[in-house]
């Protein structure tokens, strides 16, 4: 059996009820995200996350698929949302942060991906000293059904987010762009390798078309995404707040 981990995470294993698990304080934020500059953002949460951040569409197969992801740098392994403290409490978190450390992975047996995934968690949070999970008779904390919730309705969120993806790649709608910023201090940042909904293609597409789109929930999270583009001026204020006076390396989404 093989197990798929989510983009980014450290290596995972399928939960067992006997696992003892070292459980997020409160404000924690896990180390591999401090260094990550996008992070994926399922369907309910970009009418939310774009009060904060910029989303984007983002594909690792030359778009024969996409993901929708919030922007969190302006360069490889920058999270600006980060301090020592933790997560910038004054914005919002996404559930990739929030489910850590576990997750639902895709299993495949016998070279052949299975439809169903399996409840997994970070290795390296597995210890004699952690929490349990289940009791003695093997029912599940109160603790643990809260974030079984969580997973089940994140996993489900993230299929809808696939759905609109295809829908908008589909329609033709996307165009890719890069993003350039000329800090106040003479630094420059580029971030390279993100889609964009084409506003022009997009007011151009017949009414009928506009209704499925809105039919499908998927109007309203386009323009969600259209306004979230704003939030780049913010990252930049960010960035200038901790960039030294050079020129930094791209950032790729690729």
């Amino acid at each position: 059996m093989q197990i798929t981990s989510p983009f980014a995470y450290p290596e995972i294993d399928t939960l067992k009820k006997t696992d003892r698990v070292v459980m997020p304080k409160p404000g924690d934020t896990p180390s591999f995200c401090r260094e990550l500059h996008v992070m994926p953002v399922s369907y309910t949460e970009i009418p939310v996350a774009q009060r904060d951040y910029p989303i984007v569409f983002v594909t690792s197969d030359n778009g024969a698929s996409y993901m929708t992801m919030v922007i969190l740098g302006l360069k490889a392994k920058q999270n600006l949302f980060v301090s020592p403290l933790g997560w910038d409490r004054s914005v919002y978190v996404p559930a990739y942060v929030r489910r850590f450390p576990f997750c639902m992975a895709k299993v495949t047996v016998d070279n052949t991906q299975r439809d169903e995934r399996v409840v997994c968690v970070v290795k390296e949070s597995v210890v004699p000293e952690g929490d349990a999970l289940f009791d003695t008779s093997g029912n599940p904390t109160a603790e643990w059904q809260a974030l079984e919730k969580l997973l089940q309705e994140y996993e489900t969120d993230l299929v809808r987010s696939e759905e609109l993806c295809k829908a908008v790649a589909e329609m033709g709608l996307l165009e890719s762009f890069n993003m350039q910023a000329s800090l106040t201090s003479g630094a420059t940042l580029q971030l390279t390798g993100m889609h964009r909904v084409n506003e022009t293609k997009l007011n151009e597409l017949d009414p009928a078309r506009l209704q499925e789109l809105a039919r499908k929930g998927v109007l309203s999270r386009v323009y969600s995404h259209l306004l979230s583009l704003e939030n780049f001026r913010r990252l930049t204020d960010r960035a200038a707040s901790v960039e030294p006076a050079v020129s930094a390396p791209p950032g790729s989404l690729q």
